[in-house]
């Protein structure tokens, strides 16, 4: 057969092959790598005596496997990008984070010391030189996590075992082929490496891969915007992520592609469903899935291959070097989980993780291929001595070989051993409590069917009575088992409320009913919710609950922007996106307040369900109090925000109904083509934000107040241009008691408040403050408080001085003024008595919230000739 004709037949040939075998591990109790490791073995044999195979097809396939010449670089640019990326982005990256101290520990600092204790180890009872002893080290150091976490799922294992062994396999896999290059450079004399050089080369790989990998999906994830909803176009933008950045960052970067292709796999896990179209999101998990079963399956099976041919020339030597090499790994990663590990859980920067899960993970390090790429590696190497090639060919197969063999088959027992397959009492409990609940609504449903369709009564008694039993059956189970605390259960009802939080987000981006900027806090927000729960219980989820209404660093920069220059867009695009932001919170806290009362409070019980209520009622007042706030300083613009969102929901329902009327054949799919392009139209149109405009009128403002009320339309005008526009914030105090003043300012819209006895004063739209430490040279003499959010503008000392030389009349009413609000003849003589000509006196004089704005913002001081007071 042709060479091409003969790779196809093989490669496909294989892929039949490993169609068949998911079942087969199934019903053998063998994990699927351990299974993919036999056949492949077998398969090597096969081909080793292909000279005693027959003509047929079957004989065709023998000698087409032989004919595949598949080397370590092809294993590693062809299959590991495709495997590393599709495990880190199935990861859940907020987990992961939980848990990053032992993580790292076991990814990067277990590797190094792995690589050393074999070294010695083996350096010590072989002729072999330490070099050479190293590299073996490091080869043996990456874990392969497909086979133990297979089990983990299998067996309902805890989920934060397998984000651990997950975790650890992502990173180790570039730590030990960043000291693989390095030991290898070494032993062929292409490098020297000392101590200082080889921590420095390493660092370097390990950081600098890392932040070529994070601007490189940052870059991925910005350029989907551009493909405009193309599915096709999304996800093979993302294959092709995965091998640029890989081959970018080792052959062009000097970096560690591994690292690089991990980092841009996690971004676009976390970070990529919210910037790639929400239908293509479905299809790009499933289409990774899919490439990183063919991937797994078929490194395995290749690798596996040359198991017979690794472990050629074989000695009984070699078989006490296998088992110091066993031990020396074994007990260097002991080293690490009960010697390490305990030491930075001691210092706060690792949870604690039982002694159950130490052990399992102890002997869940199972190798595979990347580890047998590597020993090909070496032994396609000729600058390398034969003795080397040999050492580590068979010892780091007959170690991967150990590992899958022994480790994998006994990993199962050991876990159902431990215990770790069987829920804790709390779950149990709560296990008993949601079914408890799904039976009684079956119950229900089942009766109501039977009065339905006129099934007769006895035999829907006879199936109600079962439910019934078996209702009676689990709340007698759960009765006997021991309680959770109220603390406990609201603990859970936190976490479950935070997750839910998150995914209506999701929904109802994928909806396309929220902008993707605005969607990227969400989660975010949702996110650190959940993060609160889990560390601090109540108090932390009300803490990051308060801490998602304030306001951001970027919306901070913006608002400084703003003051400083007068650059108003970057503060309009950030107020527009926390007008959404609130809106659509507002939104989703309702439904987790009908959720709550529906599910979680049945679920855990009404005194948790109590405590959830309440913490949802504090939220959403805060929310609404928040959204309030700007909705009465821009009430046409969140109009305009409520008119887009019902837009966004009309145009889905639209879509659904499109897609109902081809199902059902009504029209076809040339009409409907042509009904998604029109709508595809209108959804670009609807999605253009409604401007957000902060922009004030100087010119105006200033003639509608009556201190300007005899200047010159020429005059007003440049002292208009002299004017700086400036944000305050709700709550936020604009001037201090005791400060030097600066400016002087004028209210353009919202309502402040001026601390002063024996009661404060609230000042609104028209009215100005902070002319009398100007005039009279001295320090504020008051605290002035934003009660909303108030459009102000600033009228700075050295522009102030200005003006009243150039205008002596304005000069003689702002003195005027002055005298009047501090009870003095002149300005500086005798004490000062300050009395309020103006204003309206509240009785509170403490931080006012946002929601306080509705009032404040109604009360219109100016529309008196009298003047108003002036801290």
């Amino acid at each position: 057969m042709h060479d091409v004709v003969i790779t196809v037949f093989g490669l496909t040939g294989l892929l039949a092959l490993v169609s068949l075998l998911p079942p087969l591990a199934n019903r053998l109790a063998l994990p699927f790598t351990v299974l993919l490791a036999i056949v492949g073995c077998a398969l090597g044999l096969a081909v080793a005596s292909h000279d005693f195979v027959g003509p047929g097809v079957l004989g065709d396939f023998i000698r087409a496997m032989g004919s595949l010449e598949i080397s370590a670089d092809a294993f590693l640019f062809i299959f590991l990008p495709t495997l590393l990326f599709e495990a880190a982005l199935a990861i859940d990256v907020r987990r992961l984070m939980d848990d990053v101290g032992p993580m790292l520990l076991l990814a990067v600092v277990a590797v190094v010391i792995c690589t050393f204790v074999v070294g010695f180890a083996l350096s010590s009872v072989s002729e072999m030189g330490l070099l050479a002893c190293l590299l073996l080290g490091a080869i043996v150091a990456t874990t392969d996590p497909a086979a133990v976490v297979s089990i983990f799922r299998d067996l309902g294992a805890p989920r934060r075992l397998s984000i651990l062994v997950e975790g650890e396999s992502l990173f180790n896999d570039a730590a030990a082929i960043a000291l693989f290059s390095l030991l290898l450079a070494a032993l062929v004399g292409r490098q020297e490496v000392g101590g200082g050089t080889g921590i420095i080369v390493f660092l370097t790989g390990f950081i600098g891969g890392g932040a070529f990998g994070y601007v490189a999906a940052r870059a991925a994830c910005a350029l989907v915007a551009a493909l405009r909803g193309l599915r096709l176009a999304e996800v093979t933008l993302t294959v092709a992520l995965a091998y640029l950045v890989f081959v970018v960052a080792d052959r062009y970067l000097g970096v560690s592609g591994v690292v690089a292709v991990v980092t841009a796999g996690l971004v676009v896990g976390s970070y990529g469903k919210i910037r790639i179209t929400p239908s293509s999101w479905d299809s790009l998990v499933e289409t990774w899935e899919q490439l990183g079963f063919w991937a797994n399956s078929l490194i395995f099976l290749l690798a596996a291959m040359l198991v017979p041919r690794l472990l050629t020339n074989v000695v009984p030597g070699d078989a006490i070097l296998l088992a110091v090499l066993v031990a020396a790994t074994l007990g260097a990663r002991a080293l690490v989980l009960y010697g390490l590990l305990p030491v930075l859980t001691a210092s706060g920067l690792a949870n604690r993780i039982g002694e159950r899960y130490k052990l399992v993970i102890l002997w869940g390090g199972l190798r595979g291929a990347v580890s047998l790429a590597l020993a090909l590696a070496v032994t396609e190497n000729t600058a390398l001595p034969p003795e080397v090639r040999h050492f580590v060919a068979v010892l780091a197969t007959g170690f991967v070989l150990f590992t899958l063999f022994v480790n994998g088959t006994t990993l199962r027992p050991l876990i159902r051993i431990l215990g770790l397959d069987r829920l804790s009492p709390a779950d149990r409990l709560l296990r008993d409590r949601a079914l408890a609940l799904a039976l009684s609504d079956i119950r229900e449903r089942v009766e109501a069917v039977a009065e339905a369709d006129q099934i007769e009564a006895p035999i829907a008694a006879a199936v109600t009575e079962d439910v019934a039993a078996r209702i009676s059956k689990v709340e007698e189970a759960g009765r006997s088992r021991f309680g959770l605390s109220k603390e406990d259960l609201v603990y859970i009802g936190l976490v479950t409320l935070a997750t839910q939080e998150e995914r209506l987000y999701l929904q109802r981006f994928k909806a396309q009913l929220v902008s993707r900027r605005v969607m990227h806090g969400l989660v975010a927000q949702a996110g650190r919710l959940l993060d609160g729960a889990k560390t601090g219980g109540r108090d932390g989820y009300e803490t990051a609950g308060r801490k998602a209404l304030a306001f951001s660093a970027s919306f901070r920069a913006a608002l400084r922007l703003h003051h400083r220059f007068g650059f108003g867009r970057w503060l309009a695009a950030e107020l527009d996106a926390r007008f959404e932001s609130l809106l659509i919170s507002q939104m989703v806290l309702r439904e987790l307040r009908v959720l709550n009362r529906r599910r979680v409070a049945p679920l855990l019980g009404q005194g948790a369900g109590d405590v959830l209520a309440e913490v949802l009622e504090t939220r959403l007042a805060a929310t609404a109090q928040a959204l309030d706030a700007l909705r009465l300083q821009y009430p046409d613009h969140a109009r305009a925000l409520e008119a887009q969102y019902l837009g966004r929901v009309a145009l889905r329902l639209e879509g659904e109904r499109y897609q109902v009327m081809l199902a059902e054949s009504v029209i076809s799919k040339e009409v409907y083509n042509d009904l998604n392009r029109r709508l595809w139209e209108r959804r670009r149109a609807i999605d253009r934000r409604p401007p957000l405009d902060i922009a004030i009128d100087r010119e105006t403002l200033l003639a509608r107040m009556p201190i300007f009320a005899e200047v010159d339309a020429r005059v007003l005008s440049q002292i208009a241009r002299l004017l700086r526009p400036r944000l305050a914030l709700p709550g936020e105090r604009i001037v201090a008691k005791g400060e030097r003043g600066d400016a002087m300012y004028f209210i353009a819209s919202g309502a402040v408040e001026v601390r002063v006895e024996p009661a404060p004063v609230r000042l609104g739209s028209g009215d100005f403050f902070g002319e009398i430490a100007l005039l009279a040279n001295r320090s504020r003499t008051a605290n002035v408080v934003a009660l909303g959010y108030c459009q102000l503008l600033a009228l700075y000392v050295r522009d102030f001085r200005r003006l009243l030389r150039a205008d002596p009349g304005l000069r003689r009413r702002i003195d005027a003024v002055a005298r009047q609000r501090l009870g003095e003849a002149r300005i500086g003589e005798g004490p000062s008595t300050e009395t309020w000509a103006v204003g309206t006196p509240v009785a509170a004089a403490g931080p006012v919230p946002e929601g306080e704005a509705q009032d404040a913002g109604t009360s219109r001081l100016s529309n008196t000739s009298l003047p108003s007071p002036g801290a």
